[in-house]
């Protein structure tokens, strides 16, 4: 039965949430507002009890349960902030939960999880990824008579993040913009089918990692698909497909879809700290991130905006991988890979070429007798114009140059890797993958491609998450290219060939 908008307004303003959350506050960013010519307000659900919204639609899912569902218990799969505020409800309202967790989840969230439920909860911990977590705990349902609670697309749940626009209609009625963090579409339906009923003219964004847009995939085939794979860095909006009620209440109340870069994403996480000394995770900042990007391409200037900081769980982990990315975001810094002569003095000119910029990061390599490679980052205070202007400078010296500021495998790997190229020539191809995070996957790996292809290169990144990202290469001759696809195919981690991608051909590949 689908719910009419009266009925969640009915819903939203009867949820039972503040037992256990807080009417959190909208902050001025004020530094932000100065640069961007905008004010820009921010409500921080960073101080909920658990650091996130989720506690909200949770806690009024528990509150419609019958007394017989209660006694039965619930359920759930998650390895973020919905198991933590599912289990904050469930503590507080005494009913039993199990919760799913794949084993891949860091130890950090399983404690908090365990922390919060208490007594009332337990955790189990079943299979590598969040599906086969997902899979389980419906067995479970069904076996043990358990209610599932989702963690967005139920009614109850979307009733309770629509609490949140309650609170940010009375703490600032003029707001012109809210830009909100969109995953599988709790969030927004929500604040959605409230707004849009008390105050049809605030326009609503919508903002997405572009890597894992199941919005306007949704949008764009006009009903909830699945991603072919979804990216990891974000993890608090890593959803394959939007659920069916909030793409229906997102599609006919949300104005605008936009979608941001991990970079942008990072750049936003720094944008929350320097003005509120609180770390947001990568899903927490979408919105900040989206705020900055609008106001660019549309030039918007003069207007009330406002964003949700949605979670503050972040990994600290990860905080290596933010620090690093977050000028790029900004455009403030940019990364580049040049070719210059080898012979005496070619390095001392071309850094009198760059002048007097602040050099971030300097990779340099011999690469044969007439020429060395260099990766370069520099500083920038005038954007990706003064960029472009430095490019066409060095372009004007003769200097073969170009631009790897929006290469993610530059920025992720090959910047540690410039070491030289190999000796002799091979059959060389390189693949990306996305690597569980538990013990074994590397063996996994070998055993499952075996000792036929030989491994030419090799490098490993984490950045917090429950996957880790490697680059790797293989000599492959033509005639077993099919076996090999059929043995990474019997892997089942997500790859991708970047054999074509130019930062790995102009420093390692041999060609």
């Amino acid at each position: 039965m689908t719910v009419s908008d009266h009925e969640y307004l009915k819903k939203i303003l009867l949820a039972p949430v503040y037992d256990v959350a807080v009417n959190s506050e909208l902050s001025l960013m004020s530094r932000l507002s100065g640069e961007l010519g905008n004010e820009i307000f921010l409500k921080r659900e960073d101080q909920q009890p658990v650091k996130s919204f989720k506690l909200r639609g949770a806690y009024n899912r528990l509150s419609s349960l019958t007394d017989a569902q209660q006694q039965a218990g619930v359920i759930a799969a998650s390895a973020g902030n919905h198991a933590q505020g599912l289990a904050y409800g469930a503590h507080m309202k005494g009913i039993q939960a199990t919760i799913v967790m794949p084993e891949t989840t860091p130890d950090i969230k399983i404690d908090a999880v365990r922390r919060f439920g208490g007594k009332h909860v337990n955790v189990v911990l079943h299979g590598t990824s969040f599906d086969q977590a997902s899979g389980h705990a419906k067995a479970l349902c069904e076996e043990h008579g358990y209610t599932f609670v989702p963690p967005f697309d139920d009614p109850d749940v979307i009733a309770g993040q629509g609490t949140v626009a309650r609170e940010l209609l009375e703490q600032n009625p003029n707001l012109d913009i809210l830009f909100v963090a969109v995953g599988g579409g709790g969030l927004a339906a929500g604040i959605a089918v409230y707004l849009k009923q008390l105050k049809p003219s605030i326009r609503i964004v919508a903002v997405e990692s572009e890597e894992s847009a199941c919005f306007a995939a949704a949008k764009a085939a006009g009903e909830p698909v699945p991603l072919s794979s979804v990216g990891i860095f974000a993890d608090g909006v890593a959803v394959k497909v939007m659920g069916s009620e909030t793409f229906r209440l997102c599609n006919k109340l949300v104005d605008e879809i936009i979608t941001v870069s991990n970079d942008e994403i990072c750049g936003a996480i720094k944008d929350i700290f320097d003005d509120t000394r609180v770390i947001a995770e990568p899903a927490g900042a979408l919105s900040v991130a989206g705020i900055r990007k609008y106001v660019k391409d549309n030039e918007v200037k003069g207007k009330k905006l406002g964003g949700i900081l949605c979670g503050a769980n972040i990994n600290f982990h990860t905080l290596r991988y933010v620090s690093e990315r977050c000028e790029l975001g900004e455009q403030k810094e940019a990364v580049f890979a040049v070719k210059i002569p080898e012979r005496q003095g070619a390095f001392k000119r071309f850094c009198e070429t760059i002048g007097g910029k602040a050099i971030t990061e300097f990779n340099y390599r011999f690469a044969n007798e007439s020429e060395a490679h260099i990766f370069v980052g520099i500083k920038l205070k005038g954007g990706q114009q003064e960029f472009a202007a430095l490019s066409e400078q060095l372009k004007g010296e003769g200097y073969d140059c170009f631009n790897l500021s929006d290469n993610e495998l530059a920025k992720l790997h090959v910047r540690h890797m410039v070491g030289g190229r190999p000796p002799t020539i091979l059959n060389e191809e390189v693949f990306s993958f996305e690597f569980p995070e538990h013990p074994g996957a590397l063996l996994n790996f070998l055993n499952t491609l075996g000792e036929r292809w030989n491994i030419t290169l090799f490098h490993y990144r984490n950045h917090g998450a429950a996957e880790g990202l490697v680059l790797a290469g293989f000599d492959i001759p033509p005639e077993s290219r099919e076996d090999f696809n059929q043995h990474v195919a019997e892997l089942g981690y997500q790859y991708q060939d970047v054999s074509d991608n130019p930062a790995y051909r102009f420093f390692l590949s041999h060609q």
